[in-house]
């Protein structure tokens, strides 16, 4: 159990530090990558969900995501024990991720006077806020992110050994290209909750806009469970 939580631990400390680094990367005052734009973040997450899968899979799976946890559960009873500890790990790993991200970019973390930008280097900000269909887009995104992870690890593909964490990678920039702009698509209640955390702790809750996240804390766990109920009929 203690392997699954520190693989949790670490696989998610370096899925955030290397994802919310690439927002950082693009929004923050005199950054080298300042304005790179949708594409990059995208594709910096892709590289940063897949690093992470690489390193600590042989170690808990590496789920990093307390949805794809609760999908799993209910595909095999026999993780339901584990969920705590997975969960546990997951959000720790995140708050620990976006300190460091912080760390990272301090000086142009005080250069950037924008309380909004800064927001946004940790947790997801709606583009549009209309909680209603806010919800909507992240249940969507969530249920094709389950679908999508029970499609790449089923039998019938026959994957090469190595070659699963690449094409979650790729699962992920889909997701975020293509559904990733209403919401900045969360799809993982730790990796809001976590740096949202550590947002708060920095630089306190007035501008940590508590009154959204629960969106994408709540909406993912009903789209892991649309999406494995849907891949269960489909599949």
């Amino acid at each position: 159990m203690l392997t699954m939580f520190l693989g949790e631990l670490f696989g998610t400390f370096l899925m955030i530090l290397l994802g919310n680094g690439v927002v950082a990367n693009v929004l923050l005052n005199r950054s080298k990558g300042i304005h790179g734009g949708w594409i990059v973040v995208a594709f910096g997450w892709g590289f940063a969900v897949a690093v992470a899968v690489y390193l600590v899979g042989v170690l808990s799976g590496a789920h990093l995501n307390p949805a794809v946890t609760l999908a799993f559960a209910l595909s095999d009873p026999v993780i339901w024990p584990l969920v705590p500890i997975y969960w546990l790990g997951q959000t720790l790993g995140a708050i620990l991720g976006a300190f460091c991200v912080w760390l990272t970019y301090y000086p142009h973390f005080k250069a950037t006077r924008d309380a909004h930008f800064r927001l946004l280097c940790f947790s997801t900000v709606p583009a549009i806020r209309n909680l209603k269909w806010n919800i909507v887009t992240e249940i969507i995104a969530t249920a094709v992110l389950i679908m999508g992870l029970f499609g790449i690890i089923a039998s019938h593909n026959h994957l090469s050994a190595g070659l699963g964490p690449y094409l979650v990678g790729i699962l992920i920039v889909a997701i975020g290209l293509s559904l990733g702009g209403p919401t900045g698509y969360a799809i993982n209640p730790a990796r809001d909750l976590g740096p949202r955390i550590a947002y708060t702790i920095l630089y306190g809750k007035k501008t940590a806009d508590w009154s959204y996240a629960w969106v994408p804390v709540l909406a993912p766990f009903v789209g892991a469970v649309i999406g494995f109920g849907l891949y269960k009929i489909l599949f």
